[in-house]
């Protein structure tokens, strides 16, 4: 199974922007492969040395988890990011910068599940 997970939340509430990286953790565990669209606020938890300050109340931090399996892509939305300053070379790696066609690739695969946070 292919998860495409999509999330908005900001990193300012660590908790609701650790949800879909817990889900993706899941997946990934459980042998799927997992493309997580970032957009609006939380593309700044893309930032090197940004997801390790965030600590979520209750759940476990899956960040890194997720941003170093070979089965996770993790796509920047481009306008997000470029109106908050952010660059391609100042994402964790693993990380590129995209838009919606982007999005809608992933989503069209027969195999595919859409997910939204």
């Amino acid at each position: 199974m292919h998860y495409a997970i999509s999330t908005t939340w900001e990193p300012t509430d660590a908790t609701r922007a650790s949800l879909p990286f817990i889900f993706a953790a899941s997946a990934l565990q459980a042998g799927d492969t997992v493309m997580t669209m970032l957009f609006h606020d939380v593309v700044a938890i893309v930032v090197e040395g940004a997801h390790p300050k965030m600590v979520p109340f209750g759940p476990p931090q899956k960040f890194e988890e997720v941003f170093s399996n070979q089965n996770a892509q993790i796509i920047v939305c481009k306008p997000c990011a470029e109106v908050r300053g952010i660059t391609e070379d100042r994402l964790v790696a693993n990380c590129t910068i995209g838009g919606m066609n982007d999005f809608h690739e992933h989503v069209s695969r027969t195999d595919c599940k859409a997910v939204s946070f």
